[in-house]
């Protein structure tokens, strides 16, 4: 559940002088200043002068939350350039939660529960006299990846100590994101204008919060070993932003910009062992799947070209995407009853199975039969992965044409998430444009699709919510 101002209490813990990161998934920028920080030091550019003011130094961020409703509170201990710019700033927010179980989606609500701002430049002190704020945000949360948006609107005052003028400033803006396991984007923009008695500017700012995970291939080179490499996921957040403003009296636009990066978390994973991949086109991406625990195969012969069935696929789906499985009850008193009649409670993985039904990722075959062993077609994997994240509606209205030549061809159930498969390149046609979608998926074809359904949560997501936003809006 995320939201313009995250719950960032369990990412950032004060200690000292510096930021204590934690390896949450959300990602956000904090407050509305366009700062950006990383471990150590946070920064962001002060207007309120009539010209850009860098401003660094720690930030404590505390707060709690409940079903419906959730506090924030940070707290700056900022320095300028010069030996007198200091600035002490301490501001709570309060949000309202309403979650729509029913529909998938969350709202909430954000004002401002109290605030205190004082800042120096050279021999001016400007002091926070009101803040007034109010933020919405909406989370449509889906199996493989949650997606939000929110707008902003507010106004600060300032009172300018030597001569007691105010300094207002009127802003609006925007943000968007997402999270999944495998990475989380947010992108604020926010549009200022500044009246002072000096006369009026404006400024935007930009700034976006990434957080992303991937694998990395690392070889092991001694030749006495049981493994020649091995695979490591890595964990990097970065933040990027840029204020563009004018100033008082002049139209011209200029550009400052500011950026973070923290230290990536490496994490080693267990080494794949097959014997049967060498020089095969699918190696890579089976290899890294086995390294993630999406295949548990105790054998050293993977098989890449026997077919894929639909009970490991949808698993190794789950898995991948690390979706949350329904939990067992503790204590059930008489046996649980599979979902469907071709199912066994008892057997392994099968909570894996029941949750995706639940959250609509896969069905069944009728409405007594699953067919786990059956197996997988084109048509179904390619459902199964835009259902995992939420994509299916994004088609066009009904009377569309896939594009591929085989089009009359393709069910009525997968037709949306063909289209969308292709549109957001998890799948293509084959050499004569055809999408044979009742064509039985190998286990090699079905690991490549999976990867490629990875890469799209860790690397797509992040170019749209990021750099499409920053630099092509």
């Amino acid at each position: 559940m995320n939201k313009l101002l995250a719950y960032t209490a369990a990412l950032l813990l004060a200690l000292s002088a510096s930021f204590l990161f934690t390896s949450a998934a959300s990602a956000a920028p904090l407050d509305y200043n366009g700062g950006v920080y990383n471990e150590y030091t946070y920064e962001e550019y002060v207007f309120v002068s009539g010209k850009p003011v860098k401003f660094s130094g720690r930030v404590t961020v505390s707060g709690r939350e409940t079903d419906t409703q959730r506090t924030e509170t940070y707290r700056y201990t900022l320095t300028g350039p010069g030996t007198k710019d200091k600035l002490t700033r301490s501001v709570s927010y309060v949000t309202d939660i309403d979650e729509k179980t029913e529909k998938g989606q969350t709202t909430s609500q954000t004002s401002v529960k109290s605030y205190s701002e004082k800042i120096a430049i050279d021999t001016e002190t400007y002091t926070l006299d009101d803040y007034q704020l109010s933020q919405g945000t909406v989370t449509d949360n889906r199996p493989a990846s949650d997606y939000y948006s929110g707008n902003a609107a507010g106004r600060k005052t300032y009172i300018q100590k030597s001569s007691g003028a105010p300094v207002t400033i009127h802003f609006s803006g925007r943000n968007v994101g997402y999270e999944n396991f495998w990475g989380a984007t947010e992108t604020q923009i926010i549009d200022s204008e500044v009246v002072t008695s000096g006369g009026t500017f404006s400024v935007t700012s930009k700034v976006s919060d990434s957080k992303t995970k991937f694998l990395q291939y690392e070889p092991h080179e001694p030749d006495l070993s049981s493994f020649t490499g091995g695979y490591a996921r890595i964990s990097e957040q970065s933040m990027i932003g840029e204020y563009v403003y004018t100033q008082p009296g002049s139209s011209v636009e200029q550009t400052v910009q500011v950026g973070q990066e923290r230290v990536p978390l490496i994490e080693r994973l267990i080494v794949p062992k097959f014997r049967d991949l060498n020089g095969h086109w699918a190696k890579e991406d089976i290899e890294q799947l086995y390294a993630l625990g999406v295949f548990d195969d105790s054998s050293t012969f993977f098989s890449p070209g026997t077919r894929m069935n639909r009970y490991p696929f949808i698993v190794g789906v789950m898995k991948a995407a690390d979706i949350r499985v329904l939990e067992q009850p503790k204590k059930q008193k008489t046996p649980k009853k599979a979902i469907f009649s071709d199912l066994d409670p008892q057997e392994k993985d099968y909570l894996y199975i029941e949750s995706a039904y639940a959250k609509g990722i896969s069905k069944g075959y009728s409405a007594t039969k699953f067919s786990p062993n059956s197996a997988l077609t084109r048509a179904e994997a390619v459902a199964i992965l835009v259902r995992a994240l939420g994509l299916e509606y994004r088609a066009p209205d009904p009377g569309y044409h896939t594009g591929y030549v085989d089009d009359s061809s393709i069910p009525k159930w997968a037709r949306d998430s063909a289209y969308v498969a292709t549109q957001i390149g998890l799948v293509y046609g084959d050499a004569n444009n055809r999408f044979n979608p009742t064509k039985a998926l190998t286990r090699a074809e079905a690991s490549a699709l999976t990867i490629r359904f990875l890469h799209f949560m860790e690397k797509d997501l992040k170019q749209n919510y990021r750099d499409d936003m920053l630099f092509f809006q």
